[in-house]
């Protein structure tokens, strides 16, 4: 996983700077969220290591799959053909994301819920959290059963746990202390 956001970073920097040059920014995110889903489709990855097929055609597998590109977006893709990273589209996509956040001043959170967490239940959440950080918070929610209850936040390196298995832990400690 860190080697393939080591090789992402760079293609991640360089179509951030040319969407921000181009003031398209919505448009780079769209298509390279659309880009990474074709990416991690099985068929695609057994595309992606095909000997028979050339660059040419890799790329307009993706870009004809993509719908619709601008041509720029299309070079990028036929670069990534051509050096052998269209595999690692999830995390160019990825990491462009966050630099669109940073650069808005948006902070990624991450919420980590026993049970699935309804949108209401998701939007309270990331309204506790902005007034708390000061920030707009653009907000994923994936399920843990292994909380118990409750959540686990994660925001950059900072962790709120306000699980069952959370607080369980730190009576365990309390005690044996």
């Amino acid at each position: 996983m860190a080697e393939a956001l080591t090789i992402a970073r760079p293609y991640a920097e360089a179509a951030f700077r040319l969407a921000r040059e181009q003031g398209a920014m919505p448009s780079w995110n769209d298509a390279l969220n659309r880009l990474a889903s074709i990416a991690q489709a099985p068929e695609a990855l057994g595309l992606i290591g095909d000997p028979n097929l050339t660059v040419t055609q890799l790329a307009g597998v993706f870009t004809d799959s993509a719908g619709m590109l601008t041509q720029e977006q299309k070079n990028f893709v036929t670069m990534l053909a051509q050096n052998d990273r269209l595999a690692v589209l999830p995390e160019i996509a990825g990491m462009f994301g966050r630099l669109q956040h940073a650069q808005e001043g948006v902070v990624d959170a991450h919420v980590e819920s026993a049970y699935p967490l309804t949108e209401g239940q998701l939007a309270e959440i990331v309204a506790t959290l902005e007034a708390r950080v000061g920030k707009k918070v653009a907000a994923t929610s994936s399920v843990n059963v292994e909380l118990i209850g409750g959540v686990a936040i994660h925001i950059g390196d900072e962790v709120m746990d306000a699980s069952v298995r959370g607080k369980l832990a730190q009576l365990s400690k309390s005690l044996v202390a």
